[in-house]
């Protein structure tokens, strides 16, 4: 059995071709497709977060909007940045969020990934400290953000407050029981999969890997799960974590899909360069569904990742992309074993 979702970037443009034209049809057309997603059998809906650009940014309004329209499925990012982020102002979003849709969500962070401008965090109002970096500013989000989350109180209260405060140190509120152990780290590389698991977070393998070996992606994928798995049995959690990666997937049902997709399948992993580094990229899967369970049963990464990601086109509209994961859910998850 696999958890599989959906995980949408959130792309607009002005052009005849697009069915979301506007920041409002993203927004509106992606809570439709969760309650679609919901209805087909899906498991979750995340969603991509890229400031400066004509994509998902903001998360927190969008993920408790879906969780009011839903009640089954899981809501998430994948991922936030976290050189943007104020991480007592995320706990409180986070917190309401994951409250009104009765601890569903499960939040994907990381550092985040190439941007639209030049040190887009700093109009934010982030900079890295003296002897810091903008990767390890991000990780030092993440570790008050982690404090936070724990619910323990830290903050001194007003001697003569306007209302009634609890005894002790305060904490951010609202507070949702349980959203610590729901919070993922986006990771690039093996070493960080290993960051994540000290500090007790699951793995979201990232879409690329920021290094290469040689080896196709999927096995280098497949190695990042396996150090991250070792490396939480050693430091001795007390719960067990999730792993997720991100494919795209296309079955071939129709005359739409070979419009759309017929070509794309059956390549190879793709090398290049990101941020002057290395990186690797894992393949587009398209084809007939007897084509596509042969193909994904031979992904190592897939065989030991228990949640899916499944990106879609967000751009062809709720009906097309609803179709697409209907068509997986239908005719490939079945026969690998993942329903």
């Amino acid at each position: 059995m696999k958890n599989i979702a959906f995980l949408s970037f959130g792309h607009w443009s002005d052009t005849p071709h697009s069915q979301t034209r506007s920041a409002s049809d993203v927004l509106h057309q992606s809570i439709d497709l969760a309650v679609a997603a919901e209805e087909i059998g899906v498991d979750g809906a995340y969603y991509r977060v890229h400031h400066f650009a004509r994509q998902l940014a903001s998360p927190f309004p969008l993920l408790a909007a879906v969780g009011a329209k839903t009640s089954r499925i899981e809501i998430g990012t994948g991922v936030i940045d976290m050189r943007y982020e104020n991480p007592l102002y995320m706990a409180e979003d986070a917190g309401a969020a994951d409250l009104i849709s009765s601890g569903r969500l499960q939040l994907g962070i990381s550092r985040g990934s190439p941007e639209q401008v030049i040190d887009g965090y700093s109009y934010f109002g982030y900079r890295p400290t003296e002897g810091e970096d903008h990767a390890a500013m991000a990780r030092r989000h993440t570790e008050v953000l982690l404090g936070v989350l724990e619910g323990e109180g830290f903050a001194q209260p007003n001697p003569r407050p306007m209302f009634p405060n609890p005894p002790g140190l305060l904490r951010v509120e609202p507070y949702s029981q349980g959203l610590r152990q729901r919070i993922w780290w986006g990771a690039g590389s093996r070493d960080t999969a290993e960051w994540a698991a000290d500090k007790g977070m699951n793995l979201m393998s990232s879409t690329l890997l920021t290094e290469d070996t040689g080896v196709p992606f999927h096995q280098l994928q497949a190695e990042q799960i396996e150090r991250f798995r070792k490396r939480w049995a050693d430091v001795g959690h007390d719960f067990e974590p999730r792993v997720s990666v991100s494919r795209s997937i296309f079955p071939i049902v129709n005359a739409t899909d070979r419009a759309y997709f017929g070509t794309a399948g059956g390549g190879s992993d793709q090398v290049g360069m990101i941020d002057g580094g290395i990186a690797r990229f894992g393949k587009t899967y398209a084809g007939e569904p007897d084509q596509l369970v042969k193909d994904l049963a031979e992904d190592g990464a897939i065989a030991a990742a228990d949640t899916l990601l499944l990106t879609i086109p967000n751009q062809l509209g709720v009906d097309y992309c609803a179709h697409v994961l209907d068509s997986l859910i239908r005719y490939v998850a079945p026969e690998l074993g993942w329903r």
